[in-house]
């Protein structure tokens, strides 16, 4: 049985939330918070496996509450937060202060929580079995070096022929940072991401993590040319394939059903990368729930491509590198703090 602790200062959208959970035979809502002092209370208190927590709220709003229960009593947090532009940029501000995952919810409770529920659900199951430690660890936000600074001779070598392409889901903000940070703004390649979250979001998280890079990291954009040194993130709600136009290679978005539930997916973005490069592609699968991704990274394996996937000790989520993991099709299993610098000496192979 999960315990859940609903936080929201909406009295409907609490009743709406604990009726939710208490149709479902898993999980038991132990109790309900209208704001953030009473949640961090009652979470002392009643210690529950995995809380809601809404964003906007009265005397302690859902940031402060967050920081304060990750540092007190560290528990699994799904926030529940507005599918907006501000939205989106304090969902990865809770996503960076061990928040496990988010649903975004468009206009009112009434019309929104039947699109939602199978999320809200999924993912609070998800979080329930959370690897809580990884979270609770603070994350460094620091610039790498600037690329002249940078000596790595291997690379010099490259052409821009080879491609990076990353594929991950919950805890996955945290595990980019934790990579593309560390990439040296010199890499004479592309990389490509597929990250599961809806579109105003995945344009901040780009946004984000180009602010802290030495690579230039920005939302991928239809017929958008991959180039050395430039890292595309699939926009929310597209599925992303690459495509070779002449002597170059060039994004294709479409709105194709979801696969797995997922729109962007991680499968079809690799399964284009192995058919146009081949043997010169790395694919690398990070942290996520379900298995998104292990048919993509075998397709890049069955090209003589190189695979790595993070290991379970830091995976937020250890369903998405353990897919890929049990088919056999992965090379390095390694730490997130080692992506990085496994990702560098596969290029220069």
């Amino acid at each position: 049985m999960i315990k859940v602790l609903v936080v929201d200062d909406s009295v409907f959208m609490r009743k709406l939330l604990s009726d939710l959970f208490a149709g479902e035979a898993d999980f038991s809502v132990v109790d309900t918070a209208r704001n953030g002092k009473d949640a961090i209370d009652k979470v002392k208190r009643l210690k529950p496996d995995v809380i809601t927590l809404d964003v906007e709220m009265p005397v302690v709003d859902g940031l402060k509450a967050l920081e304060l229960i990750m540092a007190e009593c560290p528990t699994p947090v799904v926030m529940i937060s507005s599918l907006t532009q501000a939205g989106a940029v304090t969902t990865l501000k809770a996503l960076e202060l061990g928040a496990v995952d988010f649903v975004a919810k468009t206009a009112g409770p009434i019309s929104n929580i039947s699109e939602i529920k199978t999320q809200i659900l999924a993912k609070c199951r998800a979080a329930a079995r959370a690897n809580v430690a990884q979270l609770v660890k603070p994350q460094i936000v620091s610039k790498v070096l600037p690329q002249q600074q940078i000596v790595y001779s291997p690379l010099n070598k490259l052409t821009e022929e080879r491609i990076v392409a990353i594929g991950t889901s919950t805890g996955g903000p945290r595990a980019l940072q934790e990579v593309i940070t560390k990439i040296p703004g010199n890499i004479p390649c592309g990389i490509v991401i597929v990250q599961h979250m809806p579109p105003a979001f995945t344009k901040s998280l780009a946004d984000r993590l180009n602010s802290l890079s030495s690579v230039t990291v920005k939302e991928a954009e239809h017929n958008d040319v991959v180039k050395p040194g430039l890292v595309l993130i699939a926009p929310g709600d597209y599925h992303m394939l690459l495509e070779r136009e002449g002597g170059k290679v060039v994004v294709k978005l479409n709105q194709n059903p979801p696969l797995g539930g997922h729109r962007p997916a991680v499968d079809p973005m690799m399964e284009s990368v192995g058919r146009i490069y081949g043997s010169k592609a790395v694919g690398v699968i990070l942290t996520g729930m379900g298995h998104d991704g292990a048919k993509g990274i075998q397709a890049i394996k069955r090209q003589n491509g190189q695979t790595i996937a993070e290991d379970q000790s830091t995976s937020v989520v250890f369903g998405m590198p353990k897919s890929a993991i049990e088919l056999g099709v992965v090379d390095k299993v390694v730490p997130i703090t080692g992506v990085a610098a496994e990702i560098l000496k596969a290029l220069a192979k």
